[in-house]
């Protein structure tokens, strides 16, 4: 069973070098264990996904860039995610502010190559089918 996602759940980047914590604001007006539920709309770079501190992916231009300037040695840059499609796939059965509810199997990608992913999906009580 899949386990929806709210405010402080972890995240991970196949390209980043740290975590990060999404961020859902109170919009929707729907909590889980006291904390906002996210949908998979809540994709929007720095506003929902802060960055994941360093970016090791060639297909950023800031890494292409620097490494070339390295005479090829990986040179990772700061992270800015850029994120053009929501999270995906989202629940089939729980809607949120007429979004699917987003849950713990559900990711985005970067633009730059990285899989996002959810870690703590930060509910604990609740399951979605």
């Amino acid at each position: 069973m899949a386990i929806p996602v709210t405010m402080g759940a972890t995240l991970t980047c196949s390209q980043g070098v740290a975590p990060s914590t999404l961020v859902v604001p109170p919009l929707n007006r729907t909590f889980i264990d006291g904390m906002p539920a996210a949908t998979i709309g809540d994709n929007i770079p720095i506003v929902n996904i802060p960055p994941f501190g360093m970016c090791r992916s060639m297909a950023n231009p800031t890494v292409a860039a620097a490494t070339a300037a390295a005479m090829g040695t990986l040179t990772p840059m700061p992270c800015m995610p850029v994120v053009a499609a929501p999270w995906s796939p989202g629940s089939a059965t729980v809607m949120i502010g007429n979004k699917p509810a987003l849950n713990n199997s559900s990711k985005c990608m970067c633009n730059w190559g990285g899989s996002i992913a959810i870690g703590n999906p930060g509910a604990k009580t609740v399951q979605v089918p």
